[in-house]
């Protein structure tokens, strides 16, 4: 019995509701370009199933023939013909496993890339509820299970069960009464590997999510080493693991006893059936019923025989591991929790008057807990707009919302007059540039990381972007220049240089409009004061809104929005806030003031 860790063995509700057989019906139209491989590939394996059970017959002649009448050459020829339809099996079940390989990875390619490119189309409120490693887990462990069900667990169930026939035509073609005292058997070993399987597979998932939940704390403990030991937490540790492992193990004893009894009780009725066969052969080869070449060529097609029963139980791990994949990809493929183009769009080709946020109500959960209530505000173009207030305010939602991750339940935000609903998603976000301060660089060049596979971004734009945001001079430092190549999240960079980076890449494009999240929040003093001098420059004649929560970056913004729990309470230059002595004057002089209470320089 197969026990290998597979991820997430549990269902969703949707997932539990949906049947086998409509999971599947979704996957089969990608072996539609395959009917004609699939069918050769069944012609081989039922040749190659003909041909393996045609030995025995070859090796009763050999003893009953050839032997029993002292011939030399028709024993050699028996043993020559043994061994070119073994080679000719092989080849059958080479050129059989080669091909449904092809059409595995073939499939498998294709279901990836139409479960990527559905993921791709989802909102962004889909991968707020659903954790990035079940998503992995959709597109790599799931299709793997289907892929093994496609190209090994079918086959070989498929052969079982065309060599058990096989065997017992045989066995009856060649003698009925030892075929028919065998076969009284069988409905035996069904009845106990039903009730083992139906017994022990429930016992075999517990253990795979105790495996689950060992790895996953060792990974944790792992992770937080340097916690764990200036902490002097490891007898904490120690004894988490103890606990999950005991868990484990208790489980674990349980499948292994099974496992050992089962297999045992198999390999007695095995040397059980070959001992009624010797019986019964001495008794009827003096009645004239059997032969002692048939004797021997029972006792072969027995051991043969209990070859699909070795096989059943890791076999029925692999078809429940399919039939999970498939239910959770047909659930994952059939969400439609993405937003949908306008079938008619707007003429909208950039910025030229104003954006607007009117009356603009929105939560995340769909009830009554507002992220923003009844926001209004209007950005004129090339205008500078900070949105100032503490952290949860709403002030990133109102950026998520302007490039339409999520739309508003109430009011509406519009773009020179036009709703942002009305306008296509990659024609509206083309005229936006997005720096976080959540930086993410890909494993790829800086060069590439700057342009992003933009067709109209030569190598003197990404130069130029890297100039602007102060990023050319340690850029040209490294060892490859603009072809370095950017190791996983970045992480042969500084935190201020891969900022800088996204600036650059934010940039490169010209956008219309400028949006900066908390943009300066990771880089030190000196750094900042470049980058400032930089984006004055840059935002000079082009709309920007800019969120911060280090408020010396936007003293010199046209206006100041501050926000407090969804609503905005205040609004005006840095210099009318501070007069109002509000809630924007309370959070500076909080910011600046040093432990003496002097207000510190702002910048």
């Amino acid at each position: 019995m197969n026990t290998e860790l597979y991820d997430d063995e549990t269902f969703t509700p949707e997932e539990k509701e949906i049947p086998s057989r409509k999971a599947f019906g979704k996957l089969m139209p990608l072996l539609k370009d395959h009917i004609g491989g699939l069918v050769l590939c069944l012609f081989l394996l039922a040749g190659a199933t003909a041909l393996s059970l045609y030995w025995p017959i070859l090796m009763k002649r050999a003893i009953d023939v050839d032997i029993t009448n002292g011939d030399f050459d028709g024993l050699m020829t028996t043993v020559l013909i043994i061994a070119a339809l073994q080679c000719l099996t092989i080849v059958f079940q080479f050129i059989q496993r080669i091909k449904l390989e092809i059409i595995g990875q073939d499939v498998m390619l294709k279901l990836k890339k139409r479960i990527f490119d559905h993921i791709l189309k989802l909102n962004i409120s889909y991968f707020d509820k659903n954790p990035v490693g079940r998503l992995m887990a959709r597109v790599e462990n799931d299709t793997e299970a289907l892929r093994m069900l496609f190209t090994n667990t079918v086959v070989l169930v498929v052969g079982d069960i065309l060599l058990v026939t096989g065997i017992y035509a045989v066995m009856f073609y060649y003698s009925w009464r030892l075929a028919l005292v065998l076969f009284c058997i069988v409905p035996i070993f069904i009845t106990l590997t039903y009730f083992f399987e139906r017994k022990t597979t429930p016992h075999f998932l517990e253990v795979r999510k105790k495996m689950a939940e060992v790895t996953a704390k060792i990974t944790e403990f792992l992770h937080g080493m340097s916690i764990i030991q200036i902490f002097h937490r490891g007898d904490y540790a120690r004894r988490k693991i103890d606990v999950a492992n005991r868990l484990k193990f208790t489980e674990d004893r349980y499948v292994n006893i099974a496992v050992v009894l089962y297999f045992n009780t198999v390999f007695c009725f095995e040397y059980i059936m070959i001992a009624m066969v010797l019986y019964l052969g001495v008794l009827w080869i003096e009645a004239g019923h059997v032969t002692v070449g048939m004797i021997s060529m029972f006792i072969i097609l027995i051991w043969r025989s209990f070859e699909p029963i070795y096989r059943t139980s890791e076999q029925l791990a692999n078809i429940q591991k399919a039939i999970a994949g498939a239910k959770r990809i047909f659930a994952l493929l059939s969400q439609d929790d993405y937003m949908t183009d306008p079938e008619k769009p707007a003429a909208w080709n950039g910025l030229k008057e104003s954006i607007k946020f009117e009356n603009v109500w929105f939560s995340y959960t769909g009830d009554d807990n507002w992220v923003l209530k009844d926001v209004s505000f209007e950005i004129k173009t090339g205008k500078r707009i900070a949105l100032a207030g503490v952290t949860g305010g709403g002030k990133t939602t109102i950026i998520s919302l302007l490039l339409r991750y999520y739309d508003p339940q109430k009011g509406r935000i519009t773009l020179d007059g036009v709703d942002v609903r009305d306008i296509p998603r990659d024609i509206l976000r083309r005229k936006f540039a997005l720096v976080l301060q959540d930086i993410l660089l890909f494993p790829d060049t800086v060069k590439a990381n700057i342009a992003l596979e933009e067709p109209d971004v030569t190598i003197e734009k990404v130069i130029e972007a890297a100039k602007v945001v102060e990023a050319d001079h340690f850029i040209r430092r490294l060892p490859d220049g603009y072809d370095t190549e950017v190791s996983e999240k970045g992480a042969n960079f500084s935190r201020g240089e891969r900022q800088l980076l996204s600036f650059a890449r934010a940039l490169v494009t010209n956008p219309d409009i400028l949006l900066l999240d908390e943009a300066t929040s990771s880089v030190d003093p000196e750094t900042e004061r470049a980058i400032q001098e930089s984006l004055k420059k840059l935002m000079k004649g082009r709309t920007s809104l800019i969120i911060a929560h280090r408020l010396s970056t936007i003293l010199d913004v046209d206006e100041i929005l501050v926000i407090r729990r969804g609503e905005i309470i205040e609004r005006g230059t840095h210099t009318d806030l501070i007069l109002q002595n509000g809630y924007y004057s309370k959070l500076f002089h909080l910011q600046f003031k040093n432990k003496n209470g002097v207000l510190k320089d702002a910048g």
